[in-house]
């Protein structure tokens, strides 16, 4: 099977055709499409003669039908269990009627798998972009490293912490003394260390991202076996929590890769699919499901957990699961018309007074007239204000999964009288390279918090791969607000938060957007589901009910 000869088959009919044409559609060079063409003939797809001269067309006859003879090789590979070679395949060029028939057939086969083994089989429309606990700045990422890795202590929605690495601990004014679990091994069989948990801190502190959070803890040391030491002279109020954030997991490297002690190892990462596999030796309690298969699938395939063994057509539940919200973020910092508060008032008053339209463009986001601390943050409406005059369009930058809201956000700025160009990046160059978003005078990001709401808008204040934080450096009343936390105990943060929320609104440098749900589809044969680390379930704690 090949993917440029049904592209050619779904664009082109028999007749005359240009071979510059047919090569500029299925993205070849016109020698390499013209050795297409006589390897399919020779094949006996269709009958291909070159026109003579320069720039007279060729002659194309079909002598087979490509897509339907595909359809069935496609069918007969998927009943044969044959899962990640077929999904590869949907991300071709169908037509729309085949091509929903296939993921039709697709969706009611994916439970199949091999006999004797507890797998659920999960469709993944992008590829996971890293494993590494320091660069994991996005959910899918993430929701992986938590699976694969374990932290010292867990940090809970309720502000509780509990053991994890370290089974107790003693917090003095001025250090913390961390003792760790006995025995507790590695993916590759190696045993934990205290040497391994210090240099994993280390490596944190050390990093570009997040060395702002360590300033307060000046050094890190091992007094005695399976014991960790850190001290900070002037204070840290939120240490504890500092080590139950996901990028403080405990890692090495071996043979250079990672690894971790976590509930999963990594078994396979391909193009096609991701592949988890428990853990035989956890510390804690060992998964009960055997494998966690992330399988590609393209973007219209509706994506459901789903037990290997489940049959055909398996009834599924849905659970509701928070996928946070967007902000809309404006750069006064760009030598623009931005750098008046008059103009940003003016476009944070048209978001405000519109942000409730949002749910008729896309139902599962709501519009947001409060902040980004849900139970905390304040309802509030902008006043009538009169347009002001710009010297040139207002540019926007945007990432794929903003390009809706973008574009909406555009036509409502269009419609108050402001002028909009908007320019695309990459969505890892937004990840990794911040600063090419703020080549612009405003754009919308999308922020999920991990599990704690305290911490994490700490968390999104202070590290670099956050566009607040840009904001944040820039700002000299922000910064002091911002090192204020060093002295406040954690039980008051919320407060502190609200302060920073509301100066950043009044100063319409972030302005709320929307908030976001998605339902997720279960298997009714998946046990224990729980929602968990950025809104996804905890992979360590399902099951499966066998079928009887």
């Amino acid at each position: 099977m090949d993917q440029y000869l049904l592209s050619a088959w779904n664009r082109f009919d028999s007749g005359k055709i240009k071979v510059e044409v047919l090569a500029d559609h299925i993205q070849l060079s016109t020698k390499q499409t013209r050795r297409k063409m006589t390897k399919w003939e020779q094949e006996g797809w269709l009958k291909f003669q070159s026109g003579r001269g320069r720039g007279n067309p060729s002659s194309l006859t079909w002598l087979k039908d490509v897509e339907q003879e595909y359809e069935r090789h496609f069918l007969e590979k998927l009943y044969k269990g044959q899962i990640e070679e077929v999904s590869k395949r949907l991300l071709w060029n169908w037509s729309i009627e085949t091509k929903q028939k296939l993921m039709t057939a697709f969706q009611a086969n994916f439970g199949f798998h091999q006999e004797g083994e507890d797998s659920l089989l999960i469709p993944r429309i992008y590829p996971i972009i890293t494993f590494h606990p320091l660069k994991a700045a996005e959910i899918h990422s993430a929701n992986l490293v938590a699976n694969l890795f374990n932290r010292l202590v867990t940090l809970n929605a309720d502000n509780t912490i509990t053991p994890e690495l370290a089974h107790s601990w003693e917090l003095q004014e001025n250090s913390l003394l961390l003792y760790l679990r006995k025995d507790v091994t590695f993916h590759d069989g190696s045993i934990l260390r205290s040497e391994d948990v210090v240099h994993s801190l280390q490596r944190m502190k050390q990093d570009e991202h997040f060395s702002y959070l360590w300033v307060p803890v000046t050094f890190i040391s091992t007094p005695a076996p399976l014991v960790i030491k850190l001290e900070f002279p002037d204070g840290c109020p939120y240490v504890l929590q500092l080590l139950g954030l996901l990028s403080a997991s405990i890692f090495k490297e071996k043979d250079n890769r990672l690894v971790g002690t976590g509930g999963f190892y990594l078994a396979e990462d391909s193009p096609e699919k991701t592949v988890l596999r428990a853990f035989q030796n956890h510390f804690g309690h060992r998964p009960l499901l055997d494998t966690v298969e992330f399988i590609q699938v393209p973007k219209e395939f509706q994506t459901i957990y789903q037990g290997g063994q489940d049959p055909e057509g398996i009834d599924t539940f849905e659970v509701e699961s928070d996928s946070g919200f967007g902000i809309v973020i404006m750069n006064p910092y760009r030598h623009s018309d931005m750098e008046r508060k008059e103009v940003r008032d003016y476009i944070h008053m048209v978001i405000n007074h519109h942000c409730h339209e949002l749910s008729q463009l896309v139902p599962r986001i709501t519009g947001n007239h409060e902040g980004c601390l849900i139970g905390f943050s304040k309802t509030y409406e902008m006043p009538i204000l009169d347009k002001p005059k710009l010297t040139k369009p207002i540019k926007m930058n945007f990432v794929n999964y903003t390009s809706t809201t973008s574009h909406w956000l555009k036509e409502k700025l269009e419609q108050a009288g402001l002028e909009v160009v908007m320019e695309e990046i990459s969505f890892e160059d937004a990840i990794y390279q911040p600063e090419t978003l703020f080549d612009s005078d405003l754009f919308i990001h999308g922020e999920i918090f991990e599990l704690n709401q305290t911490f994490s808008y700490f968390f999104f204040l202070k590290n670099s791969y956050s566009p607040l934080y840009r904001l944040t450096q820039q700002n000299q009343y922000l910064q002091q607000q911002i090192e204020s936390y060093n002295t406040i105990p954690f039980e008051n943060w919320n407060t502190h938060h609200l302060k920073i929320e509301q100066y950043l609104q009044k100063e319409s440098l972030c302005v709320p957007l929307y908030y976001v749900k998605r339902q997720i589809p279960f298997s009714i044969n998946l046990m224990n589901v729980e929602i968990k680390h950025f809104g996804y379930v905890d992979l360590t704690k399902l099951w499966t009910k066998p079928n009887i």
